[in-house]
């Protein structure tokens, strides 16, 4: 029996409340406009409306109603103070925990999955789960051999409330815009739409863990715990310990930030060059902060590969090389390669002046030596775009998202959203110069990857294959 969706009638019907409870806010907003308040004021007062009833309604769902919470919650920071700040506990509960599945459930599965006898895989085994997510719950348990293991067990009906879940979110999409300005809702979507079936795959899952766990073993900045047992809905992996990215968020030191913000950047560009995978799910509930080993830094540790993008050479080149000729100011270089690669439809005519103005704000923290990410510098390039006056809201809806570029660009907003919560001082130009494909010119690429050999032995001679 299915315990994740409860009732269908009862998920469905909670989630078709949402556009009715939007509708009377609009009427609302509409009567206050009339009463005289701005039309900037009742726009927040309807944000911070809107997103204290969706994510109430988020939080007490799992499936795709959770997943899409997730997704959300890293774009806290693009958000005014005033209307973020109320529900920011909210977010942060949405991106490690959700409400638990029945102990005998999880019994159910495990002997489904594991045999009748499951309990003599375990020395021993925690009823109560240490962290609950969108599709499935993690109990910590010990392994016959004596290893402190993680095992990740899949909400039955999982798949049914995913896609159940985010059709009837794709319904109202265009009221969910005002929650993250100058985003559209519909693609992000459709995009967690269409890896429900990669997410529910723990073959899937176990592949790409395990190919990130032999690439970092031993690495002195990043650790992947391996995968020591695998079958459906049922994941084993190595435990590991460490301070939730989340609690970092809230309550860290600004070297525990700074540390956080330079490893999951590292992380972020020298996982594509090392693996050929990209982590697609870059929120705080699947990163933590360990202990280094004898005195050494602080190490980030990585979970949940249930979502990746296969790029088997890296990075797609064109990224590095277009951002380095955006900093050094060709504009029509520039706008020759967003043309080119489909940012740009045949059917528009740019002035690629304007496109160079445009892009320079966002890429600002590749141009310093080092950048802090803060919420007010999120804010302000949020307000820039969503602002309908401005010609950077214009120029932005005449630019194209091409599809293999799609999760890509999430990953790295969703990561810069995740910096920003962190408000932390990143060298981002050296990871940069280190890991992404063309930011270098190929003389300088050459020397800065020769330099990364020698400190980085096996890792770097993928990322430097990978990067040609």
């Amino acid at each position: 029996m299915s315990d994740l969706p409860r009732k269908a009638v009862t998920r469905t019907a909670k989630l078709a409340a949402l556009p009715l409870g939007f509708a009377g806010r609009a009427t609302w907003g509409l009567g206050k406009r009339i009463g005289g308040k701005s039309a900037e004021i009742v726009a927040r007062e309807l944000q911070q409306r809107t997103a204290e009833q969706l994510f109430k309604v988020l939080g007490e769902l799992k499936g795709g109603a959770m997943k899409f919470g997730q997704a959300m919650s890293v774009f806290e920071s693009a958000l005014p103070e005033e209307v973020a700040g109320p529900y920011r506990a909210a977010l942060t509960k949405l991106q490690d925990a959700a409400p638990p599945m029945p102990t005998r459930t999880v019994h159910g599965v495990l002997a489904e999955r594991l045999g009748e006898e499951w309990r003599e895989l375990f020395l021993s085994f925690e009823d109560k789960p240490s962290a609950a997510a969108s599709i499935g719950q993690v109990h910590r348990a010990v392994w016959h051999d004596g290893r402190e293991v993680a095992v990740k067990v899949q909400y039955p009906g999982a798949g049914d409330a995913l896609l159940s879940d985010l059709t009837q979110l794709s319904r109202f999409a265009k009221l969910l815009g005002p929650l993250v300005p100058g985003m559209d809702i519909k693609p992000l979507i459709a995009e967690l739409r269409d890896r429900v079936s990669e997410e529910l795959d723990y073959e899937l899952e176990a592949q790409a863990q395990r190919e990130h766990a032999a690439e970092f073993a031993g690495d002195p900045d990043v650790v992947v715990p391996d995968v020591i047992h695998q079958c459906d809905q049922v994941l084993v992996t190595e435990w590991i310990d460490g301070i939730p990215l989340a609690e970092v968020i809230a309550d860290g030191t600004p070297e525990q930030r700074d540390r956080a913000g330079q490893l999951l950047s590292r992380f972020l560009f020298s996982g594509p060059a090392r693996t050929g995978l990209l982590h697609a799910d870059p929120h705080p509930g699947n990163f933590r902060l360990l202990p280094g080993e004898e005195g050494e830094p602080l190490r980030l540790g990585v979970l949940d590969f249930g979502t990746v993008d296969r790029l088997p050479g890296g990075l797609p080149r064109p990224i590095g090389e277009c951002l380095r000729m955006t900093l050094a100011g060709e504009a029509e270089a520039v706008y020759r390669m967003l043309c080119e690669e489909g940012f740009v439809k045949e059917t528009i005519d740019l002035d690629p002046e304007a496109v160079l103005e445009y892009l320079l704000p966002i890429i600002e923290p590749a141009e310093a030596e080092e950048f802090t990410f803060t919420r007010g510098w999120m804010r302000t390039q949020a307000a820039r775009i969503a602002d309908i006056r401005s010609p950077a809201h214009q120029l932005g809806k005449q630019l194209n998202l091409p599809p293999a570029y799609l999760l890509i660009h999430r990953v790295t907003l969703s990561t810069i959203g995740v910096l920003c919560q962190l408000n932390a001082s990143v060298r981002l130009r050296e990871e940069l110069e280190d890991w992404l494909p063309g930011f270098l010119d190929a003389e300088e690429g050459g020397a800065a990857h020769e330099a990364v050999g020698e400190q980085e032995g096996s890792g770097a001679d993928v990322a430097i294959e990978a990067q040609g």
